[in-house]
């Protein structure tokens, strides 16, 4: 090829700015700086902390029988002193006496009958999934009476319980009359559960965001959960004393932990924030989100614990879309807690 017929050459111009260098890198990301609901996960392990030993619980037992013995003794010691001093003194102190420990037995009956009824609730629950998986027709109808003498003084659920005992004669199927037990009596309660969750998760959200003080966070999002795991409770009518709220927390931060399901990540929120949005945000901010949606995933795993029958196809809360509509609002577009109303 002749040097007439060469073609000319081509020029790239370069911007200004230079090609990017190691200096003018922008810098890698903290890892650290990202937020990870670390208030959630603190609040998970208190709950889910694991008993002591048997030597440990041995002792806090005999303790506190003999702190009860000692304080037994005492009241006695002091009634008595009352009647020597005065009668009328005395049988005023042995009436507050009795009182005090009637309201004691009463509260530990109650406490009884709590664990009770969580039992009957595990019960049903297992007698379910057992029903389902073996298509066992009969023991799918025997769990249709228990479910039904299980919610007989819940005014709210009278029409679905009437409906149920109407189709039910008519189903030869263990799976559809479970669907149809699911749709007439729990789907109501599902909504009012879901409510719950939300409310939840927008408290601990604005709390972290909004409250600067340490450890607030933690406390906020430790009673909130232990509220909503009881309200979930009363909700599917296991009515949770105070034993039995904490051992019901237990169950659940357990099997969070224990799955990994209480790990933060930015991939639960993206349908909320979005991708890029997160990283906009203040750590404060994003820290209330993060807490905010682990704590919507804490409501989710209560209802599949409290629930009678285990979630149907299909029937399962999504977690996105619980923290999407509890924590929408919430915050501007620009990533800053939004003003309250006048």
């Amino acid at each position: 090829m002749s040097s007439q017929e060469r073609p000319d050459p081509f020029i790239v111009e370069l911007d200004e700015a230079g090609p990017e260098t190691p200096a003018t890198a922008p810098p890698v990301p903290d890892p650290d700086d990202a937020p990870g609901g670390a208030a959630m996960q603190a609040a998970a392990s208190f709950a889910a902390a694991r008993p002591g030993s048997a030597l440990g619980r041995w002792f806090l037992r005999a303790l506190l029988g003999f702190v009860g013995f000692w304080i037994t003794l005492a009241a006695w010691d002091f009634v008595a002193g009352l009647f020597a001093r005065n009668v009328w003194l005395g049988r005023a102190g042995l009436v507050l006496l009795a009182a005090v420990i009637v309201g004691a037995v009463l509260l530990a009956l109650r406490e009884l009958r709590a664990l009770r009824r969580l039992a009957r609730v595990d019960r049903m629950h297992q007698a379910a999934a057992t029903a389902r998986a073996t298509a066992d027709l009969p023991a799918a109808r025997a769990l249709l009476r228990q479910l039904d003498g299980f919610y007989r003084g819940r005014d709210a659920l009278a029409p679905g319980r009437a409906a149920l005992a109407a189709e039910a004669a008519e189903i030869l199927d263990a799976d559809a009359l479970l669907d149809a037990a699911e749709r007439r009596l729990l789907v109501p309660l599902d909504a009012l559960a879901r409510r719950e969750v939300e409310g939840a998760a927008r408290q601990v959200a604005a709390v972290t965001a909004l409250v600067p003080l340490a450890l607030a966070d933690v406390a906020a999002a430790l009673i909130a959960n232990l509220r909503m795991i009881r309200r979930l409770a009363e909700i599917y009518g296991g009515r949770s004393g105070a034993l039995g709220g904490w051992r019901l927390t237990r169950a659940v931060m357990t099997h969070l932990v224990a799955t990994g399901a209480i790990a933060a990540g930015e991939d639960m929120i993206e349908p909320l924030v979005g991708g890029g949005l997160l990283a906009r945000l203040s750590r404060r901010f994003g820290e209330g989100v993060v807490n905010g949606a682990l704590t919507a995933r804490v409501g989710v795993a209560a209802m599949e614990v409290c629930r009678p029958l285990p979630f149907g196809a299909g029937r399962r809360p999504s977690t996105s879309r619980l923290v999407k509509r509890a924590l929408t609002g919430l915050f501007d577009r620009d990533g800053r807690p939004k003003a309250p109303a006048p």
